[in-house]
């Protein structure tokens, strides 16, 4: 069973001016913005509000198997969630410095990027980037 969040061919461009409201529109260019610079991967939207840069397979001894990326974001109206896909191992240095946010199992979630130190924030980004570069084979794209 692969993992129901797919690559689309659906605009990045398109999606985030349709967000709403503005300031969560003017975050998700900040953060696109960043995460091209920082991972040289183009956007890709993975399902209708996943902004994501690479991929990777996984296999769980399970069996289930896919492609997922390595790292993203999406400006939900709830917040912004960004996609650390590693999780938190060895980072709690980096997220008492980081500013207002809250974690799930690989999501990080800020209300608004004035919350957060932006510099922190990208360090977190390029630590989950090299962590999965580390452990799996890493693409800009699904082959």
């Amino acid at each position: 069973m692969a993992n129901k969040t797919q690559p689309t061919d659906v605009s990045v461009d398109d999606f985030l001016k349709a967000v709403e409201p503005a300031k969560r529109r003017e975050d998700g260019l900040v953060l696109l913005d960043m995460l091209k610079r920082v991972t040289g991967w183009p956007p890709v939207m993975w399902g209708p509000t996943i902004i994501g840069f690479g991929c990777y397979h996984y296999k769980y001894d399970s069996g289930r198997e896919g492609d997922f990326l390595v790292t993203g974001f999406s400006p939900r109206k709830s917040a912004l969630t960004l996609y650390i896909m590693p999780g938190y191992r060895d980072i709690g240095h980096l997220l008492k410095k980081l500013g207002k946010h809250k974690i799930g199992k690989s999501c990080l979630y800020i209300n608004k990027l004035e919350d957060v130190d932006l510099e922190v924030l990208e360090e977190i980004v390029v630590e989950g980037v090299n962590y999965m570069k580390e452990k799996y084979d890493v693409t800009d794209r699904l082959k």
